[in-house]
């Protein structure tokens, strides 16, 4: 981290996951930092485990020891913390926000990573009049691939790699390099943040939302072929993409981008440049892995860090079933396609591709999100579709997703025109 001065933060990172557990390490070397746990009684637990002693982190051959100030389940710790660091599973997000709000300090920094689709919608819902004096940073990803060595949960960690720079977006943009400037300086020197255009580019990007449900329906759909008996050998899950399943993967890619575009001509100067197409995702990540980039399809087969993974199956050798409550599908559709298919609604973008993967989805999970060919099933509340969060018109969303904040756009009129526009 560098022998400069170190900002008088105080810091709380929210989860007890692995990757909680190792930015708690990072962040207690320099500064006051406290963990919260809202699982069960993790938060006794690891407290427990660390007892008296220090939290053992290993990184590129280095060793790290420190300790949290505090291991707690009560959220009021939020009433000490200028930066919170949000590191939970999608699903567990809107707990966490709604167990923070009260307690949240003025103009206190709340990290998300990641943030997955529609992170700043359900913020600005969940904090309510709050997270107007409150600034959200959307991370598109984790930046630390990480492990607990056997039996070491809770007192040890290690750092198998660290990605070069990881995107991120501010809501308000007009305070971005107030908010870049100071996750930097607790995360220090790598990775690098960059900055996004917007938070809804962070949203829109999600490769997640497009990837793995796509892939589990052409493999697995009513299209695949296949007639719903076991199988005797794991499919293979991006090495095994097909022509079938390519043509899901760009056609749901292209109805995201009809999306951005269409949100670009309504609000003018917003630009979502981050949320490239699919293929381009893979170009720009993957650069050197893959032999092959002239298709989409290519990119997938011949990407080398993908070798060898397998469909989510349950079952034995000789006789697997494909697993359809995986997260691909529990996770990546509800806080992910379903966000873009109800953005898509509200800007009357057509989306055949995405409303048949979504609804074949949602039936393998026994839940209603589409109804009637709208966003306005039984569980849409499960979502981060807009309209699960009460957000059903352009203007709603351009309001709670605080589009205005240093972009100028067409009066609400002008808006709804371009918007239906061709």
């Amino acid at each position: 981290m560098g022998d400069t001065t170190t900002p008088d933060y105080s810091v709380l990172v929210c989860g007890s996951g692995c990757a909680a557990q190792v930015v708690t390490a990072l962040v207690s070397q320099r500064y006051r930092a406290f963990a919260l746990s809202l699982v069960a009684d993790e938060a006794q637990k690891w407290a427990a485990t660390l007892g008296s002693g220090e939290f053992v982190l290993l990184a590129k051959g280095t060793k790290i020891s420190s300790r949290p100030a505090k291991i707690t389940s009560d959220p009021s710790v939020a009433r000490e913390a200028d930066v919170i660091i949000l590191i939970v599973q999608a699903q567990e997000q809107s707990e966490y926000l709604e167990q923070l709000a009260p307690h949240l300090k003025f103009g206190a920094m709340v990290g998300v990573m990641p943030a997955r689709s529609g992170g700043d919608l359900l913020f600005a819902t969940k904090l309510g009049d709050k997270a107007k004096d409150a600034v959200f940073v959307g991370f598109e990803t984790l930046p630390w691939a990480c492990q607990w060595p056997r039996g070491a949960w809770g007192c040890k960690a290690e750092i198998l790699g660290v990605k070069e720079q990881v995107l991120a977006g501010v809501t308000p943009a007009s305070q971005t390099q107030r908010a870049l400037r100071t996750f930097q300086e607790i995360f220090g020197e790598s990775p690098k943040i960059v900055g996004s255009p917007s938070s809804l580019g962070i949203s829109l990007r999600n490769p997640g939302m497009v990837v793995h449900p796509c892939v589990m329906y052409g493999r697995w759909g009513p299209e695949s072929g296949w007639d719903g008996k076991p199988v005797k050998q794991k499919p293979l899950f991006y090495h095994g993409v097909d022509d079938l399943t390519e043509k899901i993967l760009q056609g749901t890619s292209d109805e995201v981008q009809a999306i951005c575009r269409r949100m670009e001509r309504v609000v003018r100067g917003l630009s979502l440049k981050d949320a490239c197409s699919l293929k381009q995702f893979f170009v720009d990540s993957y650069t050197g892995l893959m032999s092959d980039t002239s298709t989409l399809r290519a990119c997938m087969n011949t990407n080398r860090n993908y070798a060898g993974l397998e469909h989510p199956c349950k079952g034995e050798a000789g006789s697997f079933m494909p697993n359809l409550q995986h997260r691909y599908l529990a996770e990546d559709v509800p806080t992910g396609l379903c966000f873009a298919k109800g953005l898509a609604e509200i800007l009357d973008v057509p989306t055949p591709t995405m409303d048949k993967v979504l609804l074949w989805a949602q039936g393998c999970l026994g839940l209603e999100f589409m109804f009637c060919g709208k966003m306005q099933g039984r569980d849409i509340d499960k979502t981060r579709a807009p309209q699960g969060m009460g957000i059903c018109t352009l203007e709603h969303f351009i309001q709670v997703a605080r589009l205005r904040s240093n972009l100028t756009r067409p009066s609400g009129l002008a808006a709804l025109a371009l918007c239906c526009s061709g």
